[in-house]
């Protein structure tokens, strides 16, 4: 089941800094509701529809500290599929890619996006991995991958609270919790400091956390 958008057009627009930005933001989405409604009967990969030359554009337009809103909201409302997520995604900036994760509760039902949360939780951009393990990767992450997800916040400094559902997940997970207890035995056997929310999370697990 998707979700509805964390912001709507109107929380945008109230953030928006100056009339030139609103202007511009509400000619991308009439844009984007255009490109939803009639759809290219055979999409070309070497032309982009007016409104994803908005979706790169929108930082300079709106402001950088917006652009996460504008630009997931830009995705709804053209209804972007999968193939168009992955293409933004492969194409984009990190500052866009964010913005396709944070959309895919919204647009995307079943696991047909993992690929892309699976591909943010290979890189070391801390916005990334937080984009990525959001409500689209607590219901569809497998078990397997999901606690590679945990360790990998740990690991990059990633907190817990911005993982979607980690409490439930966590809880009762034996694997996970021998996991944890083999990253905090390196970590401490190479003089490092084990991270806060490791002790958070295994005790969720049903085991205590240990001296370390």
């Amino acid at each position: 089941m998707t979700q509805p958008p964390p912001w709507t057009p109107d929380d945008v627009a109230a953030m928006l800094p100056d009339r030139a930005a609103r202007a511009w933001f509400d000619e991308a989405l009439a844009d984007a509701a255009c490109a939803a409604r009639t759809p290219p009967a055979a999409p070309s990969p070497y032309l982009s529809h007016p409104w994803e030359l908005r979706f790169a554009a929108a930082g300079r337009h709106c402001g950088h500290h917006h652009a996460d809103a504008v630009r997931t909201l830009l995705l709804v409302e053209a209804r972007a599929g999968v193939e168009t997520l992955t293409r933004l995604y492969r194409h984009g900036s990190g500052a866009e890619r964010r913005a396709v994760l944070l959309a895919l509760p919204t647009l995307v039902e079943g696991p047909h996006a993992v690929h892309l949360v699976a591909d943010a939780l290979r890189s070391n951009d801390t916005g990334l991995v937080s984009a990525a393990l959001g409500p689209y990767a607590a219901a569809h992450l497998d078990p397997h991958a999901w606690r590679h997800a945990v360790l990998k916040c740990l690991f990059t400094g990633v907190p817990l609270d911005a993982v979607a559902r980690w409490r439930q997940r966590a809880a009762g997970d034996g694997e996970l919790a021998r996991m944890l207890g083999d990253y905090a035995a390196e970590r401490t056997a190479a003089g490092r400091d084990v991270p806060d929310d490791l002790g958070r999370v295994l005790t969720l697990t049903g085991e205590e956390p240990k001296e370390l």
